[in-house]
């Protein structure tokens, strides 16, 4: 290739997104103190663009706009222009999306806001295409009439910034009102069940028509729901949403039939045709969750999916010093030889490709029949492609077909005249077929960037599914990246985590000249990894670990007036709002999932002080929580957390003997919302007896593994046999 034209200042960062700026023709910076310098010294306008590296509207913004010399040299006259990755600093992306929410009504990726020197917002949006057209006004002219407005009206933009700001001040707090006390947690469950009941769509699951994305928030607290009204008809209604949509979702074309995993969001209500970029926290809270529905249900299937997802994060998103990549992109070359890139191209099919990769005749079966006929049935294969072209704006997906389970094994194996047994054996010769030819593509952009939040929830993912599935080396996996965190997200020294680390030249890992600390989420999500993982392994070393970081946690983010964690520390002159997040979405917000971390915490420590932060969390999010919960499930989950008192499962047993292990073995299939486990192996001067000296007055009974199940550290008469801690556990 011939050396780029232009090279601007990312070209130093470490974040694949910035680097993929790098040769722009926009002199960009990135966000830090030499940009805020030059808009001030030069009285210019600044151009924050907010993104990520497989978002694929930022690619097509860059291609239209930010590789046009054109409108680069409109951007470089008037602006001081500067990129974001928003993965990276979630915190200035947070400001600036609430203002962008507020003044237009909606959100996404690529934003684009124009800042005053001083970095107060006044003009913003998401996408524009370069270019006036019917509907929309084009970027090049947005460019220009706000150069224009600057240097005519400069007065009342700044005036006007000033008061959006005020405005966006009072509006995003939160704090308890008064000597607000938690809301009543049987209201609030009921309340959000009845608006997820009422939202839900009963013939294909999930909680919306178009576009549909996982929320396994939504389904987390469906759980729970069923957990504690399991003799009733809403919790039935509650599992059978829950459990439908799981199925309903494996089966669609969000779910990667070929290469596992995964994609981001369904753009149709059939779950069929996704945004194909795959992101690393969507695989690990699926993950737990498909491990909990085999929990409760005992069906297979939710276990071969979670083993499904665990393989691709495993294959495709793992470094090989442990920690987890962040992404891979929804845009590809369709072949060696293409010179543009289109969405979807490395994932889907032409009825032609699969015909030739699948011609073998199919003994037994009717007539004639090939494995092409077979697969191309069953995943609803048409000859002219099955994607609708409403969901097809650019005509990427033209003649292709993204593969969706249409019919039961039981329906296709009739069709064929084949024992539903063998067509299972012939549906993963076709799928090994495929995986060998669509590993010939060009592959996706991998995002390297490894985040501490993010590697939480994959530790998390890797280990329910450990515990839930029996299977030990998943144990392993996610206790090598709770390692890897420590070594290259964690300073010692100080005792705080780090946001963000890269993968570098041969495989090593990098950090940046100036790292990143880390916010609310990243303590928050590794917080609970730990505990997960602890109770996974029983090694007491991360449960250690994880209360120092939750005492540093409130250290650097508890608001003692207002109550709740803010999402990032004090003290950066740059961020104009310091905001507590007040939504779970794709991922939990953080104040919603620390709840239930403070109220573990208490349980592993005795350090009762959690649980009265727990309960002010929940005071301060009280209104939001009364009327609107939907907007909060996993808050909402962690009322009736607080509420129910978490019962601390103690197993007094040599961790190596089978008695010992069978317990925990039942410990681990049961699904029950509300309990935390810990194993007493008499190792007095150990990690947890020094925190709960309680445990050493509980012993084995008969020499046998013992089971205790404690509240407020009071201990029920001590159990030994499976059966009776298996009734010991349902609610």
């Amino acid at each position: 290739p011939s050396a780029p034209r232009h090279t601007n200042r990312l070209i130093n960062e470490k974040s694949p997104y910035l680097l993929q700026h790098a040769h722009n023709p926009v002199d960009w910076y990135p966000w830090g103190q030499e940009a805020f310098d030059k808009a001030k010294r030069e009285n210019k306008v600044i151009f924050l663009s907010v993104g990520y590296s497989t978002c694929h509207w930022c690619h097509v913004m860059e291609e239209e706009s930010f590789k046009s010399k054109e409108i680069g040299e409109i951007m470089n006259k008037h602006f001081v222009c500067i990129k974001v990755d928003r993965e990276e600093r979630p915190d200035v992306d947070k400001v600036y999306m609430t203002f962008v929410q507020a003044t237009s009504g909606g959100g996404g990726w690529p934003m684009s806001v124009w800042l005053t020197p001083d970095l107060k917002p006044f003009a913003g949006g998401t996408y524009f295409p370069p270019e006036d057209g019917f509907h929309r006004i084009g970027f090049r002219t947005v460019l220009l009439r706000i150069a224009e407005q600057w240097q005519e009206n400069k007065d009342a933009l700044l005036e006007s910034s000033h008061r959006i700001l005020e405005a966006l001040r009072q509006t995003s707090e939160i704090h308890v009102q008064g000597q607000e006390s938690p809301p009543p947690s049987k209201e609030v469950m009921d309340t959000c069940f009845q608006q997820l009941s009422r939202s839900y769509d009963e013939d294909y699951g999930g909680f919306s028509q178009s576009p549909k994305f996982p929320t396994p928030v939504n389904l987390n607290f469906l759980f729970t729901y069923w957990a504690l009204h399991r003799t009733t008809p809403e919790g039935a209604r509650a599992l059978q949403m829950a459990l439908h949509t799981l199925k309903m979702m494996a089966h669609g074309g969000i779910h990667d039939h070929i290469g596992q995993g995964f994609h981001r969001y369904s753009t149709d209500q059939h779950w069929h045709v996704p945004h194909f970029e795959k992101m690393l926290y969507d695989q690990g809270q699926l993950a737990a969750v498909y491990s909990r529905a085999f929990q409760i249900s005992g069906d297979k299937f939710f276990a071969d999916v979670a083993r499904d997802i665990l393989l691709y994060v495993s294959r495709d998103l793992s470094d090989q010093v442990g920690g987890f990549y962040s992404a891979e992109d929804a845009d590809s070359y369709p072949t060696t030889t293409s010179g543009e890139k289109r969405e979807g191209a490395f994932c889907v099919w032409t009825a032609e490709e699969l015909s030739a990769l699948l011609p073998d005749p199919v003994e037994g079966a009717t007539q004639g029949t090939t494995l092409g006929d077979v697969f191309m049935h069953h995943y609803g294969v048409k000859e002219t492609g099955n994607v609708d072209p409403m969901q097809d704006p650019h005509q990427e997906l033209k003649g292709k077909n993204v593969l969706i389970a249409q019919c039961s094994p039981e329906l296709t194996a009739a069709r064929f005249g084949l024992e539903p047994g063998r067509l299972d054996a012939l549906l993963q010769e076709c799928r090994h077929r495929l995986s060998t030819a669509r590993a010939q593509r060009p592959r996706p952009h991998l995002d390297t960037k490894m985040l501490a939040a993010w590697n939480g929830l994959m530790i998390s993912g890797f280990a329910q599914a450990g515990a839930a599935l029996a299977e030990q080396g998943y144990v392993h996996r996610a206790a090598q990246a709770a390692a890897f965190l420590r070594t290259h997200l964690f300073d010692p020294t100080s005792g705080r985590l780090l946001r963000s680390c890269y993968r570098g030249k041969d495989n090593s890992v990098e950090q940046s000249a100036m790292p990143i600390q880390g916010f609310l989420e990243d303590y928050v999500f590794v917080i609970q990894a730990l505990f997960d993982l602890y109770e996974a392994s029983l090694e007491q070393g991360w449960l250690e670990w994880a209360l120092h970081l939750q005492h540093m946690q409130d250290k650097l983010f508890w608001d003692p007036k207002g109550f709740a964690y803010f999402s990032n520390e004090a003290g950066d002159p740059s961020l104009l709002l310091r905001l507590k997040g007040d939504q779970d979405g794709a991922e939990p917000t953080a104040n919603s999932v620390t709840v239930t971390n403070l109220l573990r915490a208490a349980c592993y420590s005795g350090h009762m002080d959690w649980v009265e932060k727990a309960g002010q969390i929940l005071a301060a999010f009280s209104e939001r929580l009364q009327k609107i919960p939907i907007a909060l499930p996993e808050m909402a989950r962690a009322t009736a957390i607080f509420h129910h008192t978490l019962k601390q499962v103690v197993i007094c047993g040599d961790p190596q003997g089978e008695d010992t292990k069978e317990m925990l073995h039942c410990v681990h299939s049961v699904f029950s919302p509300n309990k935390v486990l810990m194993l007493a192996d008499g190792d007095s001067a150990g990690f947890l007896y020094r925190q709960l000296p309680f445990l050493v007055s509980l012993e084995r009974k008969d020499g046998k593994a013992t089971a205790y199940l404690c509240s407020n550290f009071t201990c029920s008469l001590p159990v030994t046999s499976v059966q009776e801690l298996r009734g010991m556990l349902s609610p």
